[in-house]
Parts: structure tokens; C-alpha cells; sequence
């Protein structure tokens, strides 16, 4: 076995939104174990700019390229820093031969090609773009057996499983548990969520989220394409996955062996918990987060999904069972039906049915190859943005 290096070299994408935020937070406390080579964000340059002069990368990439003159003006006086920018230039940066892991913090199908670029050129994923494995599972999951990287998740929910399988590969699961908060709007009827609000849906209970992940998870989206993701991650059947609502968010998830027994991972709800988990594997690095006590959460309750108020939840079940490109149908017209309620084009409700229209309308493809998520996801885009 080979010995891990004393500072892992980073490429952190995503880094001006809540993932990357909190990644370079544990960097930050834990000095001479990263070294941050890579930073990219899509628009909020100033903020990039901030971080670069922080922690000083070889290369900061800005995803829109409207904002690459006042990002590299911003710098000018930090020359050993590079400034790129667009799609292309942040496929290209990841395969760098200095680079140990890239965090892909991105959000949506944006994850997609800089993540296959760098499981090409042989670099360890930690994964916080469900997306990736939504769209592109199989396709994704053979990239990373025929290279030989290593793909560590960063959902709290999939680093979870992960924790408990360790240890573990003898003995077969016989499933696993996903656990949900059920999100801000827990309890309420099909009817009553006919008047949820913009306002209301991002006011998440128990996580600080970016809003596109806090309207999924006020939907249970985020937790349909966790599932998806969960069925990649660790080479489940479509009948291994179950979810339970958890109000408290402190059983993170669990898995079930074959002989009944139950493995958990708990914790306070904390996103750079599992950051760190993932940045720092095999090994778990001392640091100073609030600790759990059960004194403080003396009762942890679970119960069903509601999935006729939810029906997201049952839309992404079966686009898993469907399987092909549907995952990627449900994934792209998800992201526009999201989009447009932030704009308050659409109520919350008819967020479900934009999905559940794309997915009776869009070609369906039994096989797609590692090109045809492009054009199932520009199709449904298409097709989405005229059903809006």
C-alpha cells in the first residue's frame, strides 16, 4: 500500500459557494495537510479573488467569461497566480500532474466534464455534484474502475454509508437507509404546498445551503437524486435504496447487512464534517467543531416520505428504475424548473409537474454513451424552457 504524502495537493471547483466555502474553512484549520492549487467559481469573481489572495493558487478559473478582465485585473499584482476562464480551460486544469484530489464543489450538470477529465487523468474525486453521478452513473463508475481513482463522496448522506461500509467489503449489503430532515415543509398536505413561497422555501431547518440545493431539499429533489447517486456510489440493485425522514439530522444515514444488523453515522449537521472526511481519507484529522451529545438531542424520531405531497421523491425513483438517459431528463429539466421558481415564473408544486412533462416528452435512450448526456440534457432544456 502506498503512503499517503503528508500535504495532499487540491483543486477545489466550486469554490465561492456553500461547499467551497466551508472546504477551504477545513484547509484552513488544518495547516501543512492541503495545499490549495486550483480555484474556480462560475460568477462571483470578487470573492474569487479574495481566496486567491488567501491561499495563493497556481491557477484561478472563472467559469464566465464576462468576468475574467476584472478578475485578472483584480490579480495583477499576484503574478504567480494564473487566470483562466470558461468551460474548457477548467477540464484542462484538473489533469495538471501537481493535483493529488479535486473537490468538485460545482453545482448541477456543470460537474459533469471537468470531473470525467480528471478520473482521465488519474486524479482521487471528492465528490459534492450529485449531479455528476445523476446524469452519468455508469458511465462515470466504469471511468473510475478502469483508472484507478478513488471517488469519495462529500454528501453528507453518501460519506455516511461510506463510513459504515469500511471496513466492511467482506460482507454484502443488504441495503441501505437514506436519511432527509423532510425540509422546511414537513407535515404539510399535497394541497397546503400549493402556497409555498419562494421566501418559505429557502429557509431550510437544519443546513446552510446554496438556494438551488435548498429548494431540491425543500422538494425531497435532493433527496431523489441522492438516491440515483447512492445506487452509483456503492453498486446497490434499485431495491436496496430506502429513505426515511429524519427530522433532526443527526443519523446522517445507515446501512443493513445481511444478518440484520444496522451500521450509522452520526453527527451535528455540519457540512465540513464530511469535507473533511473525504479530503483527509483513510485517515480522520483531529479538529476542534462542536461535538455531538445525545443529552442535547434526547429524542431522534423517523417516519415515512410523504410522497403525494412530495411526489419529487417518486418522479427520481423512477427515473432510477427507468434507467438510461432518464436520470439526466429528471436531473436538467429539475435544474430549470428550479431556476425559474427563483424567479417566481412557477409555483412550487408546478416545479413537479415541468419534471414529470419532460420526462413523458424527451427521447429515451436505453444506452447513452459518455457523449449523449450533452445532448439529452440541451434537449431537455429546450423542452423545458418551452413548457415553462
Amino acid at each position: 500500500m502506498l503512503e499517503e504524502k503528508n500535504e495532499k495537493v487540491l483543486a477545489l471547483l466550486g469554490a465561492t459557494g456553500s461547499i467551497g466555502t466551508q472546504a477551504l474553512e477545513v484547509v484552513r484549520q488544518q495547516p501543512g495537510r492541503f495545499r490549495v492549487a486550483v480555484l474556480s467559481a462560475q460568477r462571483q469573481w470578487e470573492l474569487l479573488a479574495q481566496q486567491a489572495r488567501e491561499f495563493r493558487p497556481a491557477v484561478v478559473v472563472i467559469g464566465d467569461e464576462a468576468f475574467y478582465q476584472p478578475l485578472r485585473a483584480a490579480l495583477a499584482d499576484q503574478p504567480e497566480t494564473e487566470v483562466l476562464a470558461g468551460a474548457a480551460a477548467l477540464a484542462d486544469i484538473v489533469t495538471r500532474p501537481e493535483i493529488d484530489i479535486v473537490l468538485t464543489a460545482l453545482v448541477g450538470y456543470a460537474g459533469l466534464l471537468p470531473t470525467v477529465a480528471a478520473i482521465r487523468a488519474g486524479k482521487d474525486i471528492a465528490l459534492a455534484n450529485k449531479e455528476t453521478l445523476v446524469v452519468a452513473g455508469e458511465l462515470i463508475t466504469g471511468l473510475v474502475k478502469q483508472h484507478g481513482v478513488r471517488l469519495l463522496p462529500v454528501d453528507s448522506e453518501h460519506s455516511a454509508i461510506f463510513q459504515c461500509l469500511v471496513g466492511e467489503a467482506a460482507n454484502p449489503i443488504e441495503k441501505i437507509i437514506l436519511t432527509a430532515s423532510g425540509g422546511p415543509f414537513r407535515g404539510r398536505t399535497a394541497q397546503q404546498m400549493e402556497a409555498v413561497t419562494k421566501a418559505q422555501a429557502l429557509k431550510h431547518p437544519n443546513w446552510d445551503m446554496g438556494a438551488k440545493i435548498t429548494i431540491d431539499s425543500a422538494s425531497l429533489m435532493n433527496k431523489g437524486l441522492e438516491v440515483i447517486e447512492a445506487k452509483w456510489l456503492f453498486g446497490l440493485t434499485n431495491e436496496q435504496i430506502d429513505v426515511v425522514v429524519h427530522p433532526q439530522s443527526i443519523v446522517h444515514s445507515l446501512v443493513q447487512f445481511r444478518d440484520g444488523s444496522l451500521k450509522a453515522q452520526l453527527g451535528l449537521p455540519d457540512m465540513k464534517l464530511p469535507i473533511q472526511y473525504a479530503l483527509g481519507y483513510p485517515q480522520r484529522l483531529a479538529n476542534a467543531f462542536p461535538r455531538f451529545s445525545f443529552l442535547d438531542y434526547p429524542s431522534l424520531t423517523f417516519e415515512a416520505p410523504d410522497r403525494a405531497a412530495f411526489p419529487n421523491l417518486e418522479l427520481a425513483f423512477g427515473a432510477m428504475r427507468r434507467g438510461g438517459n432518464a436520470p439526466c431528463v429528471l436531473n436538467a429539466a429539475n435544474e430549470v424548473a428550479v431556476a425559474a421558481f427563483l424567479r417566481e415564473q412557477v409555483g412550487f408544486r408546478q416545479m413537479s409537474d415541468l419534471v414529470a412533462g419532460c420526462l413523458a416528452r424527451v427521447s429515451y435512450l436505453a444506452e447513452p454513451a459518455l457523449a449523449d448526456p450533452v445532448a439529452t440534457d440541451a434537449e431537455t432544456r429546450r423542452l423545458a424552457a418551452s413548457l415553462l
